[in-house]
């Protein structure tokens, strides 16, 4: 069970050695700044130049997964996550954007989830929870967000206030499919709702950021009830729970994330006094190795209390990507708390938290590219670690593996120039 540990270590004495290069965490060229929850930059104001811009980015995935048995099981579907953002400068001082993420899993995610070992969260129409099942997300509209962002001095200091009637609660890490492993594989951590970014889609979300030189504070009040992924809707609710995230740059290629949140009733339960906590620290990291190889590296902890009738439960994950010029090798390792109650064992104490691991490396290659968005082939292989008490109910420790097509990128229309980037 510890085997994923010296895993950690290793990804972590590798990422010394990252150079303090201009492509590192958060920088960006003139007339933008670096959105951690986006993970990418975003335009802001400027005095005399005037813009109007559109950004188009995004994955789809389509994946053929293999298990071993008893609980494994193999399956056809596709992920997918559409982000558009349109916006304008206003005066001198304000960029009015919207931002909208599509998605159509729903359609395209088998009815019990995707296959994903050990991974548990929400129920499915039937109200079934999925268990060693990813959900799928919201569909069509997985979040839509109207933002300001206030440019303070010439520094790159602002003010952003946002209202999102589906979209993120300023709390956990940077959401999976923002970050880096994000775009090269559609895999949501199995941490994902132990204090992780299961916050990034949440209900009638208002919220207020502010960059001071290197430090960002974020907050936001929303609904506690998390949207249920069978549904098709946008319901709004009362701003009943809190979030508050603390985001500092510690040099040009290491950022520092924390994070805590209150939430009212998140499962629906009906009980007035029902509530959740979660925490988050999350460590970024980006630049290059050598010439020609770059790394991106993620080193993220969670905790929840009050969570499937548990008192309180841990999840650490660690995750990169190793980049050169068609060649991605990506890799994840995650160790937990999971519950009897959760897997569905039978053991004596069903609300106790036990530790349980994952590790995932993989490679994908690009094998065409259309304008700014690559076509891309890969594969990944994962290896879960549990308790003794459970090995039999999985087979001992099961494998699983994938191959997908993706096809994503980004790209940056200037309106008012009718120029391309």
């Amino acid at each position: 069970m510890l085997k994923p540990f010296s895993w950690v270590w290793v990804l972590l004495l590798a990422s010394l050695s990252v150079r303090a290069e201009p492509d590192g965490v958060g920088k960006c060229p003139h007339m933008t700044v670096f959105d951690y929850p986006s993970y990418m930059c975003m335009p802001i104001a400027m005095k005399g130049m005037p813009m109007k811009m559109l950004m188009v980015n995004g994955n789809v995935y389509l994946s053929q997964t293999m298990a071993e048995a008893p609980r494994g099981r193999s399956a056809l579907y596709s992920t997918s996550m559409i982000m558009g953002d349109i916006g304008t400068s206003v005066g001198s001082e304000h960029y009015l954007n919207l931002d909208v993420m599509l998605t159509a899993e729903k359609w395209t995610v088998p009815e019990r989830g995707y296959p994903l070992l050990l991974q548990i969260g929400e129920r499915d129409s039937n109200g079934v929870p999925y268990v060693d099942a990813q959900h799928p997300h919201s569909s069509p509209l997985m979040g839509v967000t109207l933002s300001d962002t206030i440019n303070l001095d010439s520094h790159g200091d602002y003010v952003k206030v946002f209202f999102a009637p589906r979209g993120e609660s300023t709390d956990g890490p940077i959401a999976f499919m923002h970050r880096p492993t994000g775009m090269v594989s559609a895999d949501a951590p199995i941490g994902h709702h132990i204090g992780q970014d299961v916050g990034h889609i949440s209900s009638t979300v208002i919220g207020a950021s502010i960059k001071v030189k290197e430090s960002r504070f974020e907050f936001s009040a929303f609904h506690g009830q998390e949207p249920q992924p069978e549904k098709i809707d946008l319901p709004l609710g009362a701003l009943n729970s809190v979030s508050m995230r603390y985001i500092q740059d510690l040099s040009p290629h290491h950022a520092l994330m924390v994070s805590g949140a209150y939430l009212k009733d998140p499962e629906s339960t009906g009980d007035s006094k029902a509530f959740q906590t979660r925490y988050s620290a999350s460590l970024y990291q980006g630049g290059l190795l050598s010439n020609e190889w770059s790394l991106q590296n993620a080193l993220i902890t969670g905790v929840t209390q009050k969570y499937d009738h548990a008192e309180v439960l841990f999840s650490f994950g660690e995750e990169f990507l190793l980049q050169r010029q068609l060649n991605r090798i990506f890799g994840r390792v995650e160790i937990l708390e999971r519950t009897a109650d959760e897997l569905g064992f039978s053991d004596a104490d069903l609300n106790s938290g036990r530790w349980v691991g994952a590790m995932t490396v993989g490679y994908s290659r690009e094998l065409t590219r259309i304008d700014a968005f690559g076509l891309y082939l890969g594969t990944s292989l994962t290896h879960a670690f549990l308790p003794q008490e459970w090995r039999a109910g999985y087979g001992g420790d099961p494998w699983a593996g994938k191959v997908y097509l993706q096809l994503g990128g980004m790209k940056m229309v200037h309106l008012m120039s009718d120029r391309d980037e």
